[in-house]
């Protein structure tokens, strides 16, 4: 990352990320991790937060297994703020995991755009669901999300240009952070704390 000044100097204003601030690998657990990854989507950290924890609340108070979630009374899932939508998503993710259609632990074995093959096979799991899955679960340490609104705004600023770049322009910028991008990913959504908006 060192011939990237942009990058050069998003590191240097602030210093090296916080741990706390560092979530690489923080959701040991693959299931609860993206039944919160589908929860958020769309919304903000807190409003996913609180909707996560009622969810928790509805299904016993612990991290729902899938069969919980299958036997769960839709109505009250969707009480708790879920969309119709999102319990649906919800539903086909236990479902497959239940079933071992999809096998959760097997992920880790498999290359990041399998892995992204892999989930995208869920209802309601888009690519950036599967790269965040990456980043934040299997901490896998060469990820890039161009269609993360926050990293292309973040680019967008940082790097000077007029319109929001495109996933080509964000590949060919992210192109000299291999292979630290999902590292350079934390920088770019750091620096939006100070931004203009």
């Amino acid at each position: 990352m060192g011939a990237d000044k942009v990058m050069k100097r998003l590191m240097e204003e602030r210093g090296p990320i916080d741990p706390e601030e560092d979530r690489r690998g923080s959701r040991p657990n693959p299931y609860e991790a993206l039944a919160r990854a589908i929860v958020g989507q769309q919304l903000s950290t807190k409003a996913a937060a609180s909707i996560w924890k009622r969810v928790v609340k509805v299904l016993g108070g612990k991290t729902p297994k899938p069969r919980q979630l299958l036997a769960a009374d839709p109505q009250e899932l969707r009480d708790a703020g879920l969309s119709w939508a999102k319990v649906g998503f919800l539903q086909d993710l236990a479902e497959k995991v239940e079933t071992g259609e999809v096998d959760l632990k097997a992920l880790k074995k498999l290359s990041d755009e399998d892995v992204i093959a892999e989930l995208t096979e869920i209802k309601g799991i888009g690519r950036w669901t599967a790269e965040m899955f990456l980043m934040f679960h299997l901490a896998r340490p060469d990820v890039i999300s161009t269609g993360d609104l926050g990293i292309r705004r973040a680019m967008q600023i940082g790097y000077g240009v007029e319109e929001l770049p495109g996933p080509t322009d964000m590949e060919k910028i992210a192109e000299s952070w291999r292979p630290h991008r999902t590292l350079a990913c934390l920088y770019l959504w750091r620096s939006l704390d100070n931004a203009p908006t």
